[in-house]
């Protein structure tokens, strides 16, 4: 049985502005039933990395902590500590970025919590059925809280191909130690060739695996992964800035997929029928927004998406992403519409994989109704 996407583009007439457009696709979604009188609301936002300007604009926050509240909810903005350094591995650099890229009280109208605490430690084992975990740890205030809307900004994703809602939840609510374990099958490699000894991956290595090592007497030193050491959280992929660092896989890139979609069923797992989740297609970034930078949109905006189910929400995205052209001047711009963005960006990866498995494990269905609004 297929599950109702609503969809809105981005054209606006008259006195009805786009945060008016998103709030009745919360309504024909169905968001009204998700939340009772005095329920606990987190909302699942990426705050954006310091110097990346692709995130979620914050008054389309404000609209949905409104709406919350409106129902006699009482939300909160959420999301979990990052596993590599950044400016988001702590609480208080978290909160200093949020507040940074406009995400304060003044702004949105609500609280803001990082949802597995100061140091990324705090967090609840939950059990799940999956292929590669028994239990998951899920940031307790994501467990914790009655109810979830995932506002979600639709992208590329080095490692998982699409960064949606199915990551949004996953990778984005899975503790510090849950990111590890999800990451656990990425091994970061030197390009020698392309090294330029800068030594900026080495000071970002969170865990002391890169050294900078004279290969020959006399010649500049060139970074060295210690893969004993190394425990895959990327941050060097993303701190080097003349792509010199690259991704083997231990295994696949499908396996991280399929694990942050079992974390994303831990994350969702005592909350039936009290999860939401709301899309944008705008900015859609070549890779992730924890790159301290952004780049040209891989296509033109498409619009807002809605559903109560991440799956057939991911899978419309991308579909509405991939019936598109290309860009000019995005890295893909020579791709025709009906062409595979994501795999042009990023080749090798299979999107689709992590949709599969979380159909397979009950996170929902890949067939959707699409419902312009």
């Amino acid at each position: 049985m297929s599950a109702k996407v609503f969809f809105t583009d981005l054209q606006t007439k008259g006195n009805r502005s786009l945060l008016d457009k998103m709030e009745r696709l919360m309504d024909r979604a169905g968001f009204d039933s998700l939340i009772s009188s005095g329920d606990l609301v987190a909302i699942k936002i990426h705050f954006g990395e310091a110097g990346n300007l692709a995130y979620i604009r914050p008054p389309y926050v404000r609209r949905v902590v409104e709406r919350v509240k409106k129902l006699g909810g009482k939300p909160f903005l959420t999301d979990a500590n990052t596993l590599y350094r950044g400016t988001r591995a702590n609480a208080v650099d978290h909160l200093e970025t949020a507040i940074i890229n406009g995400f304060d009280y003044a702004v949105v109208g609500a609280p803001l919590v990082i949802a597995d605490g100061l140091n990324g430690r705090d967090y609840v084992k939950v059990k799940i059925d999956g292929r590669h975990f028994k239990e998951v740890h899920i940031a307790s205030a994501a467990f914790h809280a009655d109810a979830i809307i995932a506002m979600t900004h639709f992208k590329c994703h080095e490692l998982t191909g699409i960064g949606g809602a199915i990551k949004n939840l996953g990778m984005g609510l899975g503790s510090r130690s849950g990111k590890q374990q999800m990451h656990s099958d990425v091994q970061p490699r030197v390009k020698e060739e392309k090294c330029t000894g800068c030594a900026r991956c080495s000071e970002w290595c969170p865990v002391g695996a890169i050294t900078m090592v004279e290969r020959k007497p006399g010649e500049k030193p060139r970074a060295v992964i210690d893969t004993q050491k190394c425990y895959g959280c990327g941050e060097c992929v993303v701190t080097c800035v003349f792509d010199s660092i690259g991704i083997s896989w231990k295994t696949t890139p499908k396996t991280i997929q399929e694990k942050t979609a079992e974390y994303a069923l831990g994350v969702v797992a005592n909350k039936p029928g009290k999860v939401g989740y709301l899309s944008f297609v705008m900015d859609i970034s070549p890779q992730c927004d924890c790159y301290g930078f952004n780049d040209i949109p891989i296509t033109q905006d498409v619009g807002i998406f809605a559903s109560l189910d991440p799956v057939a929400l991911d899978n419309a995205c991308a579909e509405a992403i991939n019936r598109l052209p290309s860009q000019a001047g995005s890295i893909i711009e020579a791709l025709s519409a009906g062409e595979d963005k994501f795999k042009g960006v990023h080749p090798g990866i299979e999107w689709r994989d992590q949709l599969v498995h979380a159909q397979a494990i009950g996170l929902g269905t890949m067939d959707y109704e699409l419902i312009r609004v």
